[in-house]
């Protein structure tokens, strides 16, 4: 009964998100209170406890919502200059060959995309472009579908990381070689999925080679990124040196088959580059220059806690929150970035009369929703695990499944993403439980958490909230069940992947 009653804030949100089909926001909000209700009701969760739960979701809250706002405003100063509608125009001219358009505009634009932006701006970006090409509508948006999943833990500028960091206490240097390892033969494995979806198993064969050579570039790319502490640009490096080695294949291409057309505009495309060529700028000055970082190291914000012992005698020991270096957060870097790229845009001519406006009113419209979503499970997340809800359901978990586990970790991730839309809501509500139980059953929490991620990644491709966003950019309304049967297939082996090699790993850990 205890475990049923732990659980229940979770099942709420599965049942209200996927059976009566309630966004995130409002789910969120009522598995909050669910949450809110049972810890004091029938886990002893006193007024401290609940007060002092409040103070550190809203600090972990601030966190990560500081990067999601002020990646998707960086994305906005962009987008408002016609900047990724330059990159988007000037790819698919590179080749005439219909499964390395899929590669370069699904698979690596896409990720870049994702490393920039992310709230389903790869799909809704590239659907439309594939379409022009010649795909067919529900290719159009399988493509970018599955091609940027791996890309989303260390996308949008980190903040499925951090979200998994701030939720589990553990640090980027535990957490970041696993997640880019699974992460990274994801990526490897997502290649050839495109190429199939491009045009099946014959495309798969024509183009496998420059399919490897790339997977391969960018998961080591971004292994080394985010193991270097640059894990909030991991996806962004990747997509980029991703594209530097697409292009040159593409071209070669296109020689062979005696193609001169669509050169392209090399300034343009640079001036469009120019914001993100920034972020990579600011983010080495502020990272490698010792005085730069400790000028702006010098105001953070951390709360103590007290241990909270519940009226069941559930202990949550004493402790630090997490530290937020303000002028030095990720989420001010991207301010920087921001700022600077507006300047250049706008210099160049870019910009329409209200641009600011524009760009202000469409990074609120897109990330408001999400940001309430978070806040809200977040908190139901801290109300769960410092009341013993958390060590219940991992409690139930261990027993259930035992020396299975390491299979139906990356599952967890999954579930969590598709019922809630979001990589970063997944590990939210579920990285602690994930934590929790791989203590309990004595395996290694950075390879469970890794495995948490990365399920998360992958299965949030096939979330109802982002299949519906990919079907209304393709003119597929009615057809979002076509597109979930093709996208349940590809992301499931994806997911099979991730648990078979989450067994190795924690075989050769052991």
């Amino acid at each position: 009964m205890t475990l049923i009653l732990a659980i229940t804030p979770i099942l709420v949100i599965l049942v209200l998100m996927v059976g009566l089909r309630w966004g995130a926001a409002r789910a969120g909000a009522v598995g909050y209170v669910t949450a809110f209700m049972i810890a004091i009701l029938f886990f002893g969760a006193g007024t401290e406890l609940l007060a002092y739960s409040h103070a550190k979701a809203f600090f972990l809250s601030v966190d990560v919502l500081f990067i999601i706002w002020a990646a998707f405003l960086l994305y906005r100063v962009a987008d408002e200059a016609g900047a990724i509608k330059t990159i988007g125009q000037a790819l698919p001219h590179l080749t005439p060959i219909k499964g390395l358009q899929a590669l370069l505009i699904g698979w690596i634009f896409a990720s870049f995309l994702q490393g920039v932006g992310g709230f389903g701006v790869p799909v809704a970006v590239i659907a439309p472009i594939l379409i022009g090409l010649g795909f067919s509508p529900l290719s159009a948006v399988v493509i970018p579908s599955i091609g940027h999943g791996w890309a989303v833990t260390f996308g949008s500028l980190g903040s499925s990381f951090l979200a998994l960091m701030a939720s589990t206490g553990l640090s980027a240097d535990q957490l970041a070689a696993p997640s880019a390892l699974f992460l990274g033969i994801a990526c490897i494995a997502t290649g050839p999925m495109v190429a199939h979806a491009a045009g099946g198993w014959q495309t798969v064969r024509q183009i496998f080679i420059p399919t490897i050579i790339v997977g391969t570039v960018m998961a080591f790319i971004q292994y080394i990124v985010v193991t270097n502490g640059f894990w909030y640009i991991g996806s962004f490096i990747a997509g980029i040196i991703g594209l530097a080695v697409g292009i040159p294949l593409a071209l070669n291409s296109k020689k062979k088959n005696n193609k001169t057309d669509g050169q392209l505009n090399v300034r343009a495309l640079i001036i469009a580059l120019s914001g993100y060529i920034l972020l990579i700028v600011i983010t080495l000055i502020i990272q490698l220059v010792p005085g730069i970082k400790s000028l702006l190291s010098v105001v953070s914000i951390q709360l103590e806690f007290p241990e909270i012992v519940t009226k069941l005698d559930y202990i949550t020991p004493a402790g630090t929150g997490r530290e937020i270096i303000l002028f030095r957060h990720t989420g001010m870097i991207l301010i920087y970035a921001s700022i600077m790229a507006y300047l250049i845009y706008r210099k160049a001519g870019l910009y329409s009369q209200g641009s600011i406006k524009s760009i202000l009113n469409g990074t609120v419209r897109r990330v408001m929703s999400s940001s309430v979503s978070i806040a809200s499970m977040v908190t139901m997340a801290v109300i769960m695990q410092q009341s013993g809800m958390t060590d219940t359901i991992a409690r139930g978990l261990a027993d259930g499944f035992g020396s299975f586990y390491p299979i139906v970790a990356p599952w967890i991730g999954a579930l969590g993403a598709f019922m809630t839309g979001s990589n970063t809501n997944s590990n939210v509500v579920f990285g602690a439980l994930q934590q929790r139980t791989a203590e309990l059953l004595g395996y290694s929490i950075a390879v469970i958490l890794a495995a948490q991620t990365s399920g998360a990644a992958l299965g949030s491709v096939m979330a109802p909230t982002k299949v519906v966003v990919g079907a209304s950019t393709a003119g597929l309304g009615n057809r979002e069940g076509d597109i979930m049967r093709k996208l349940v297939v590809y992301a499931s082996i994806l997911i099979i992947l991730m648990s078979i090699f989450t067994v190795i790993v924690v075989i050769l850990a052991k």
